[in-house]
């Protein structure tokens, strides 16, 4: 087709994006980590003919795990879903490591896959007291969101998500960026292309504020008050 530009959306689509073309012109959204993928030199120079929005750093993966224990204080171990394929999934697993000596947990990867192994994996990791999840955000956890969402309730896991959508379907908490924004901030890239500014130049931009939902309905049904202090900090909370 020859397009002046193309815009997608995660590191695998990028990957497939880059191995077609060097030259056309390609926005992305809700990337991890566009430079250890290998789609920029650097954020503020990519250098390339690939630009665009990460979803967040890394360093969210420990916001997470403290959530997680502000919520669930009594969990001492943790799964992280994670695609290992991924390099976004090793390293917000490793700002949990970072931190989770001092929150008195223990983490154990969980790999996602098909659904299947997904099943499989919280099958033999649920069901147990004081144990939580955390699902970090990949195209995997994302296809398979309600099937997540619905195997944490069954094995009564407190879960943290990556985004909105996990908590509005049922999820337990989510704390991550607003979708939308990167969309509508690649339309602005997308603009700015067409009308000849190089995506060589035009720095990979990370989100400025992330969003903090609680659902309290699903709170109730597994037993655990949420506290008022978070509950003051929530953006959003569905009743």
């Amino acid at each position: 087709m020859k397009p002046d530009a193309i815009v997608g959306n995660s590191a695998a689509v990028i990957s497939a994006l880059q191995q077609q073309t060097r030259t056309i012109p390609i926005v992305f959204v809700q990337v991890l980590d566009p430079v250890s993928s290998g789609f920029v030199e650097s954020l503020a120079r990519p250098g390339g003919n690939i630009t665009g929005f990460s979803s967040y750093d890394f360093g969210l993966g420990a916001k997470w795990l403290e959530l997680l224990k502000d919520v669930a204080p009594g969990v001492t171990t943790v799964g992280v879903l994670r695609d290992p394929s991924i390099p976004g999934g090793s390293g917000a697993l490793g700002a949990m490591q970072a931190v989770a000596s001092s929150l008195k947990v223990e983490l154990v990867a969980l790999d996602v896959r098909e659904a299947v192994s997904i099943e499989r994996g919280l099958a033999a990791f649920g069901g147990v007291p004081g144990r939580g999840l955390i699902v970090v955000a990949n195209p995997g956890a994302i296809v398979h969101a309600d099937l997540i969402v619905a195997l944490a309730a069954r094995y009564r896991l407190p879960a943290v998500y990556p985004y909105r959508f996990f908590t509005a379907n049922g999820g337990l908490i989510s704390y991550g960026s607003d979708n939308l924004v990167e969309w509508r901030q690649a339309a602005s890239y997308v603009d700015r292309i067409l009308k000849g500014e190089s995506p060589a130049i035009l720095p990979v931009q990370q989100p400025t504020k992330y969003e903090l939902v609680i659902n309290l309905k699903t709170a109730r049904a597994l037993g655990f008050d949420v506290p008022p202090r978070l509950l003051g900090r929530a953006d959003e909370v569905i009743e």
